[in-house]
């Protein structure tokens, strides 16, 4: 009658995290291949330097530092507003040392859209321009490419996160 509970095979989405300095680093992706305690994953990888550079500068609270202590599926997009840099990821987990979540593929496909469409650099735009004609054409810029969003989920998050920060009015 109901779905069956997902379970840590071939083809599921996963999210982990990976050292890097001082913060945690983002990995999501699909499962390749399992072998006993150890995974293979094939996704991205993100390092989120722009909210590391607002942490060490100062111009940010507690949930900032958070997010990149302990990030989350549920709390990286909040650390998607700034700058990111990104690759592909093709690696092993070994579930004993790393951490391994299971995720939904509505979020692998938004945080996966996210990072692919560049909506990073479009709200860091919009975000590190001073009032004025460069900020209102960045926010065009935002919003058209907002409303040229095919996924659901994705545009969703897109608008809430404009919307709390209120870039689009």
């Amino acid at each position: 009658m109901f779905g069956k509970k997902p379970s840590l095979e071939e083809g599921a989405y996963v999210f982990s995290t990976r050292k890097n300095g001082d913060y945690e680093d983002f990995v999501f992706g699909i499962v390749t291949g399992v072998e006993g305690r150890r995974i293979g994953v094939n996704g991205i990888i993100v390092n989120p330097v722009g909210l590391k550079n607002k942490v060490e500068q100062g111009k940010t609270g507690e949930r900032s530092q958070e997010i990149l202590l302990h990030p989350t599926p549920d709390n990286v997009v909040l650390a998607l507003v700034y700058r990111i840099e990104h690759e592909n990821f093709a690696g092993e987990l070994d579930l004993d040392k790393d951490r391994c979540d299971l995720i939904p593929p509505q979020v692998h496909s938004m945080l996966d859209g996210w990072v692919r469409e560049s909506l990073s650099e479009f709200l860091n735009n919009v975000l590190s321009l001073p009032p004025g004609s460069e900020r209102d054409e960045a926010k065009r810029v935002l919003k058209h490419r907002m409303e040229a969003l095919v996924d659901k989920n994705l545009k969703r998050a897109l608008y809430s996160v404009c919307r709390s920060l209120k870039i689009l009015n």
